[in-house]
């Protein structure tokens, strides 16, 4: 019995850690291109542009989801930035959709573990997901209650001294406080967000410049690095979990759960029975992907599975932090419409595809205990690669958030140190992390020369 248990804990995570070595390539390339979306795509006045609940909002609510990060956690907490300043519920609500369900790095992790049939009905479904919401939302929203809550967020901020990170949007802490030139406090949420905008406040490269810069590189390198520190934790989970469940539980607790056999009935108790799994998994994010995966073997049919996928934006850690911002109604209310917009998209693109004929058939398919996950093919490469770039990505960022020196390149901001290029400017010297910061700053040295090169002329730390 012992030895057995031995070898069923053994079989799990050779299950786990295959599931996470197969996608692995996908999640970092993924997590690359979000980084280069997120540095070079400007996010500057969202909320304003996010205030009406017109089609419009809701489409540019869309983007900005889909441009954003794939982490639960994160897409609520920006979520809760972008409705204290402002923008509509149906938009807010969008935009956390958009950026846990329409995002680079998740469509990767479906193909490769799932299959090209779930990932069209993950991004077809998102944008129906946002849609039936949208409608549920204006049909159902109670406006006094969103808008009382608004205001009390806003008075406990200001009664409380509470100061959003201005780089992501996200809660400022004490010990990442910097007091500009002007005299104003800014408070971040890290020294990532911290770095980043010193690093933005001098930096005043094109985007194009900026790619042929370290400083560039750090910028993309210190939001990858974000990234993971937000869905790290997610991951591995949802990986090892996913190996223990294939393994351990038994069919009889899945045929028990989700009926068997075709029809409307079946099919509607599948996604629901999928949404309702989800809440309680306890596992968000890009983590629920492998655990999806335990479920399609076990049969469930592709409603449940597909849903179950959406549901990240409510499992019960994330309705508690919906509780602690907007107390115990609004977080029902985003239950309750998140719930039936996810069960009922998980039911419509079942009954779509099943119009379209493509259905994924498991039968004749191997297994995941069949399969051997370790081998010398083109996953071993694409792996080799990926982690080649994080290397390098890490090597930037630290190059940039530890260099020796006490200047900043006036083009892109990144820190460096007195060894590398400079230039003398109405005799001031500036030092450069590449030539070709430095050549750009000869070519229009007026642009740049009033940024300042010192780190600490951006600011002081308290």
């Amino acid at each position: 019995m012992q030895a057995s248990m031995i070898d069923g804990v053994l079989e799990s995570l050779r299950i786990g850690v295959g599931f996470l070595w197969t996608a692995a390539w996908a999640i970092i390339m993924g997590l690359t291109i979000t980084s280069l979306v997120q540095v070079y795509v400007s996010k500057e006045r969202m909320a304003q542009v996010l205030g009406d609940g017109d089609f419009s909002g809701l489409t540019k609510a869309t983007l900005f989801g889909a441009a954003s990060s794939g982490c639960s956690f994160g897409a609520v907490a920006i979520g809760k930035g972008l409705f204290k300043k402002g923008a509509h519920a149906v938009n807010f609500l969008a935009f956390m959709f958009a950026s846990t369900n329409l995002i680079v790095e998740l469509g990767l992790m479906i193909l490769i573990l799932l299959g090209w049939e779930f990932l069209l009905a993950e991004l077809l479904g998102g944008l129906v997901l946002i849609a039936v919401m949208a409608v549920i939302v204006h049909l159902t929203l109670p406006e006094n209650l969103f808008d009382e809550v608004r205001e009390t967020l806003n008075e406990q901020d200001q009664a409380s001294g509470t100061i959003e990170d201005p780089t992501c949007g996200m809660e400022g802490k004490d010990e990442y406080t910097l007091t500009t030139d002007g005299g104003e406090t800014l408070k971040f949420c890290s020294e990532g967000c911290l770095e980043t905008y010193r690093q933005q406040a001098a930096g005043h490269g094109s985007w194009r410049d900026e790619l042929f810069s370290w400083g560039g590189w750090y910028k993309i390198a210190n939001q990858y690095r974000k990234e993971w520190s937000m869905i790290w934790k997610d991951v591995i989970a949802g990986f090892l979990i996913s190996g223990f469940v294939i393994v351990f539980v038994p069919q009889w607790v899945w045929n028990t759960l989700f009926l068997q056999g075709d029809g409307l009935l079946v099919t509607a108790e599948n996604a629901i029975m999928g949404v309702a799994i989800a809440v309680i998994s306890f596992v968000g994010s890009m983590g629920n992907v492998p655990f999806a995966v335990a479920l399609w073997g076990g049969g469930i049919s592709f409603a449940g599975v597909i849903a179950f996928v959406y549901a990240d934006l409510i499992t019960i850690p994330v309705l508690n932090v919906y509780r602690k911002y907007y107390g115990w109604k609004i977080m029902l209310y985003i239950l309750g419409v998140f719930f039936v917009t996810m069960a009922f998209t998980g039911f419509l693109m079942e009954l779509l595809f099943n119009a379209l004929d493509i259905v994924p058939n498991l039968a004749g398919g191997e297994t995941a205990t069949e399969q051997t996950y370790f081998e010398l093919n083109y996953t071993f490469y694409l792996n080799l690669i990926a982690f080649a770039l994080t290397g390098f990505l890490l090597f930037v960022y630290r190059r940039g958030l530890g260099a020796p020196g006490e200047f900043r390149d006036p083009v892109c901001g990144m820190r460096t140190d007195d060894d590398g290029s400079s230039a003398t400017y109405e005799n001031e010297t500036y030092y450069f992390c590449s030539r070709i910061c430095k050549q750009t700053f000869e070519e229009e040295p007026d642009e740049y020369a009033d940024h300042g090169s010192r780190a600490a002329e951006m600011g002081h730390d308290h």
